[in-house]
């Protein structure tokens, strides 16, 4: 490993229009942070631009090419490239804060030297279009300022989330991991939150806003209507995030803090309820078959967890049956997207 602090790894595909804004706020960055952009088997000239401020900027960005592989498939490829200690995740079309990545690197500057941290924690801001921009904040969750472990934490708040906006990991705990996102499939970021995240001990917070989540275009893999759309592919990453979650034996016999797993339950939750009433508000015989299944599947799997989802306030939202509940549904399922950060 290199004397790399930090790599920001920014999976690529189609986004020549944006790209360029995520690269241009990096460029600033000093010589602890590499940018290692993956250009996912572009067809626009996404590329050609990377290319473009990889010559300007030798020493700051790499470009690897791949044939396409879906945003899980350039996470992968942009771990495996990473010669910083940590790695964070960029989509192409949001941005970093420059003077809150200038305060990060400090930090994760002063933990190397006293041995690291399995993952360091940051607040994140929704860039709405044509909306109020909503900071996401964790002070109320995590002490500020220290190296901690789960149990200096509290309960996290229904809009409190660690998105992968939220999160920076340390480069071996991932390489240990060995994600393997599944290919050609949206939403996976969700994996790549909940799969490291149980092997995490050792833990920071900075509460700063690093990352900026533009959200709200039309056509975006969390507008509505693509959701619906992609539902099977939000179903795949759903059952793959309830395989992450531990047995409750392991908690009771404390080989798994009970908040972190409070935190993973948390986040399945929410991603459970969108997906349940996402087919809902499809509405279709199709649709209403495919969520009784789902639940079906998570009752006869995981007993206890499927009760505690369906006992929860948006996950019992989420599921109520004939047009009466159709209009508590729709409302469930705004709360379940503005908790979750789809909006």
């Amino acid at each position: 490993m290199s004397s790399l602090l930090l790599t920001v790894a920014v999976p690529a595909y189609n986004c020549a229009e944006l790209l360029g804004r995520a690269l241009a706020a990096l460029c600033v960055s000093d010589a602890r942070v590499e940018v290692i952009v993956v250009d996912d088997g572009s067809t626009d000239a996404t590329g050609i631009l990377a290319e473009s401020y990889a010559h300007t900027y030798p020493d700051r960005i790499r470009v690897v090419h791949q044939v396409n592989g879906g945003h899980g498939a350039a996470i992968d490829t942009g771990v495996a490239h990473a010669r910083g200690r940590y790695v964070k995740v960029l989509d192409a079309d949001d941005w970093l804060s420059s003077t809150a990545l200038a305060r990060v690197l400090d930090v994760l500057e002063r933990l190397e030297e006293a041995g690291g941290v399995d993952a360091l924690f940051t607040d994140f801001v929704h860039d709405r279009v044509d909306k109020p921009a909503r900071v996401t904040r964790f002070g109320t969750v995590f002490p500020a300022e220290r190296v901690f472990g789960w149990e200096d934490t509290q309960r996290f708040g229904r809009r409190q989330y660690l998105m992968m906006h939220a999160v920076i990991y340390r480069t071996a705990l991932l390489r240990e991991v060995e994600l393997n996102l599944p290919r050609h499939t949206f939403y996976v970021d969700s994996l790549y939150v909940l799969r490291p995240l149980t092997r995490v001990r050792r833990m920071y917070y900075v509460p700063v806003a690093l990352y900026h989540y533009y959200i709200g275009r039309s056509g975006q893999s969390v507008a509505p209507e693509v959701m619906l759309a992609r539902v099977d592919q939000q179903l795949r990453v759903n059952r793959l995030a309830l395989e992450t979650l531990p047995s409750i034996e392991d908690v009771r016999a404390g080989s798994v803090p009970p908040q972190l797993y409070a935190a993973q339950l948390h986040y399945v939750r929410a991603l459970c309820a969108t997906v349940s009433a996402t087919l809902a508000l499809g509405g279709t015989p199709q649709h209403l078959a495919v969520r009784r299944a789902f639940w079906r599947e998570v009752k006869r799997d995981r007993p206890r967890i499927h009760a505690h989802l369906r006992r929860s306030l948006v996950g019992a939202g989420s599921n109520l049956p004939g047009s009466a509940g159709r209009h508590v549904t729709r409302a469930a399922y705004h709360l379940a997207r503005r908790y979750v950060g789809f909006s």
